[in-house]
């Protein structure tokens, strides 16, 4: 497609960003929750997240400036439009991790956020739309389930009841931790949960291996896979190991890894690139090393770009469950059901000027995990900008993206920022 011309002041925009300031920044969020290894362990409203929160908000002061938060715990910064009466420009992240992460997954996105704000401050540049700096609440969802709770909320506000009642596996409430947190930022005005936004981009690193294995440097992200999570329990009887004739058994781990093997067998049968499915959880009961299993639960995260391929490999699950338990009974009951997430053509138009603008190499791709970006979609025009990520590695204290790469994508998202928000 054509790509749209961008205003020179893009260019001034993407010039201002001040490289090692933005590293710096990103680093010193990073010692909130930091590791000996190098990872970070920062979940979701703990107190070290609540710390990290109280200096984000720290960051960013002036009069143009407003830290505000709302109902689901999602704290941003709007830097004000010379027509605050229009809907914003919005980008950002999160800054939660997993029990045990890396210092860039979700941190990289708010802190790139922020720069391109001091960015287009230091060059004297104002915006027609004001420009708005997330930090969603939950989006790995490890501590409280599901993930992306916060912007699942802003996207439909009647969501949020649930959640608040959600637990973590220790017990803490979410609603009494997001009371606290909303506690730790007293100066952030209180801000209704959803409004209107004008567009909507995420910078992430890619957290797979696509772009440092092709040689470039930005990502400009097209869609994001459908997504659909089953939790399977296979009902067999105990019985002993030492008396019990095998052909009379009703072996329910047999038959689930019966299952486990068609699904495998079907999905490699497929010969498709895109597919993904996984066994991530297996519990066995009653787990005793001379009873046959009585029950087996397991989950399937099945995911792919194509609806319809995603409609037959639910298919051949379902068949399996009926024709390949033998003499167990299988139950299945879906977790998540999420259709794949097209971004908007004319958002990925500017997005897609601006790398070309930056001169650095760069390339088209989707995305297999989920992101805040997933949820914004579905209430506005939306996109999303990938930088590498080493070896692939993420969720992992050896998670890493060379400097110049963080940078590039700064760049790429000061003139995409601008352009949108300066547009009519």
């Amino acid at each position: 497609m054509t790509l749209p011309a961008l205003p020179p002041q893009a260019s001034t925009a993407m010039s201002a960003v001040n490289g090692p300031r933005f590293v710096a920044d990103l680093r010193a969020l990073s010692r909130f929750g930091g590791r000996d290894d190098g990872g970070v362990s920062r979940e979701a409203l703990t107190d070290t997240e609540c710390q990290a929160r109280q200096w984000l908000v720290q960051q960013l002061q002036g009069a143009q400036y407003q830290w505000r938060v709302d109902d689901a715990a999602n704290l941003w910064v709007r830097r004000a439009g010379r027509d605050e009466n229009l809907a914003p420009v919005m980008t950002g992240s999160h800054i939660d991790t997993q029990p045990v992460g890396g210092w860039l997954d979700g941190a990289y996105g708010v802190m790139a956020g922020l720069e391109v704000l001091r960015a287009l401050d230091d060059a004297g540049l104002s915006t027609r739309r004001p420009i708005e700096v997330m930090a969603w609440t939950n989006e790995e969802g490890s501590r409280f389930g599901p993930g992306a709770m916060g912007s699942s909320a802003f996207a439909d506000a009647t969501r949020l009841p649930t959640f608040l009642a959600a637990k973590s596996p220790q017990g803490d409430a979410f609603a009494t931790e997001r009371d606290k947190a909303l506690a730790a930022t007293p100066s952030a005005v209180h801000h209704p949960l959803g409004h209107a936004v004008h567009a909507y981009v995420e910078a992430h690193i890619e957290q797979g291996p696509v772009l440092e294995d092709g040689g470039q440097r930005l990502g400009v992200v097209t869609f994001i896979q459908g997504v659909r999570w089953f939790d399977i329990t296979v009902h067999g009887s105990s019985a002993h190991a030492g008396t019990t004739p095998m052909g009379v058994r009703q072996d329910a781990l047999l038959a689930a890894a019966s299952l486990v093997h068609r699904l495998h067998a079907a999905a490699m049968a497929r010969q498709d690139p895109d597919l993904r499915w996984t066994v991530g959880r297996f519990e066995v009961s009653p787990g005793s090393v001379n009873t046959v299993a009585d029950r087996v639960r397991f989950t399937v995260d099945l995911r792919h770009p194509q609806e319809a391929v995603l409609d037959a490999m639910e298919a051949t699950l379902r068949t399996a469950l009926v024709a390949d338990a033998g003499a167990c009974r299988c139950d299945c009951r879906d977790l998540m059901r999420r259709a794949p997430t097209p971004f908007d053509p004319r958002v990925l138009g500017v997005l897609e000027a601006a790398a070309q603008l930056t001169g650095e190499p760069y390339r088209q791709l989707g995305s297999g995990a989920f992101h805040d970006a997933m949820y914004l979609a579905d209430v506005c025009p939306a996109a999303m900008l990938f930088v590498p990520s080493h070896r692939g590695i993420s969720h992992n204290a050896a998670e890493d993206t060379p400097e110049a790469d963080l940078i590039a994508g700064v760049r790429a998202l000061a003139a995409t920022l601008f352009t949108l928000a300066d547009a009519n």
